[in-house]
């Protein structure tokens, strides 16, 4: 595999604004019970926690901030058309998404911040909010957080271990907590799934019958590994348009998450009256000027080229682990992400037949420096979240101290 961008140079980022690494074993008591601890001496880390990745970004962001910023002055500003153009053209050549116009597109400081403002336009709190479990703990922080009861429904495993979801138990919990806004995410993170079209209509099926706000998070769509294909929830008919505040952002696709900048496609004039309502009352919810032309090198045609390199190398990573794990962990249960760059192991199994608990599955993987995330945050009992977006040769180095330190009799 020839790539004509940089995805296997291990980059130190020690001291370069990386939760990912200053914070494993770290005593800042804002990430105690969070981040991993300290690897045995002899371990470096692994960073497979955090969702963002070990690559070098797009050289087209880099080169758009540049530029900009030799110009020495940062005043006050308004989104640029060329802003609106290149997500329109994006959402277009990537999506299929017809009909987007500048004024169906609107800032976010983060996709988890414009939730929290659909949701606040409505829903009051003690409300009851419906999401799929597993569940993103960044959802359960944010919502719970300000307020909201989250009603989970689970995803159910079939016959090929493929997470689905349960359409009767999504209407009786709508039903019985008199629930009006639902969150939905697509693709869903943790498990990695890239809903299929007749999922997503089912699913709109249910929330048109019960008259729910859509609020669905779309952050992983371009993020959608080899044979599968992303499907805006928007676009499976007319209602869904029109009942759907959607979420997207260049943040997890290019690693820009430190720059903050997301953005929402509402069609309906009345969802987006409420929402913006909300969001820009705040005054707070205002975009950086640096993270718009970031947005703007990530969407040009070289950024495109990146991402297109970038998902042959996510997709042969998750291989890699999933092939690997089946040979060596039995008892082990994943299913190959059809999205994102998450693994999530289901450890129920394997801990049973060897009497260990998860917690000290996680922290054998934490003292070899595979910094892993436990899977409990994310409402599942026994499982592990693992983040495969790092050059193979680290992805490879993690496997190989799972098999002789971690799942082991």
């Amino acid at each position: 595999m020839t790539h004509t961008h940089d995805f296997t140079s291990i980059i130190d980022r020690h001291g370069k604004d990386a939760i990912a690494i200053d914070a494993v074993g770290s005593a800042d008591p804002h990430f105690k019970g969070f981040a991993p601890d300290a690897p045995k001496p002899g371990f470096d880390v692994i960073p497979m926690w955090v969702a963002d990745m070990n690559f070098p970004t797009a050289p087209s962001i880099q080169e758009a901030i540049i530029e900009r910023v030799k110009h020495p002055m940062f005043g006050y500003f308004t989104p640029s058309a060329e802003y609106f153009q290149s997500i329109i053209d994006w959402q277009r050549d990537r999506n299929g998404v017809t009909g987007l116009a500048p004024e169906h597109i609107g800032y976010e400081n983060g996709v988890l911040g414009g939730v929290v403002s659909a949701l606040k336009a409505f829903a009051q709190p003690g409300d009851a909010v419906l999401l799929h479990s597993p569940t993103y703990n960044g959802f359960t922080n944010a919502i719970g957080s300000n307020g909201f009861r989250i009603e989970h429904s689970p995803l159910k495993r079939d016959e090929d271990g493929v997470w689905r979801m349960d359409f009767e138990d999504m209407d009786r919990r709508i039903k019985a907590n008199n629930i009006h806004a639902v969150v939905f995410c697509s693709p869903h993170n943790p498990t990695g799934r890239v809903w299929e079209c007749w999922e997503i209509e089912r699913a709109m099926e249910v929330y048109r019958a019960n008259d729910c706000v859509v609020v669905s998070d779309e952050i992983w769509s371009d993020l959608i590994l080899s044979g599968n294909r992303h499907i805006p929830t928007q676009s499976v008919g007319d209602d869904a348009r029109e009942r759907t505040i959607a979420f997207y952002a260049p943040s997890k696709t290019f690693s820009l998450a430190g720059l903050v900048g997301s953005y929402h496609i509402v069609y309906s004039k009345y969802l987006r009256d409420r929402l913006t309502s909300v969001s820009d009352k705040t005054i707070y919810n205002a975009m950086n000027v640096l993270s718009m032309h970031a947005l703007i090198g990530a969407y040009r045609p070289d950024g495109r080229v990146w991402l297109d390199e970038l998902l042959e190398v996510l997709t042969a990573n998750a291989e890699y682990a999933v092939n690997f794990i089946a040979e060596h962990f039995p008892g082990v249960r994943v299913a190959m992400p059809q999205g994102t760059y998450m693994l999530f192991l289901d450890c129920t199994e394997w801990c049973e037949r060897h009497g260990v608990g998860i917690g000290d599955v996680i922290k054998r993987g934490w003292d070899v420096g595979v910094a892993w995330e436990d899977g409990r945050l994310f409402q599942h009992p026994c499982a592990i979240r693992v983040n495969l977006a790092l050059p193979a040769s680290r992805v490879e180095e993690a496997m190989e101290r799972m098999r002789r330190y971690v799942f082991t009799d």
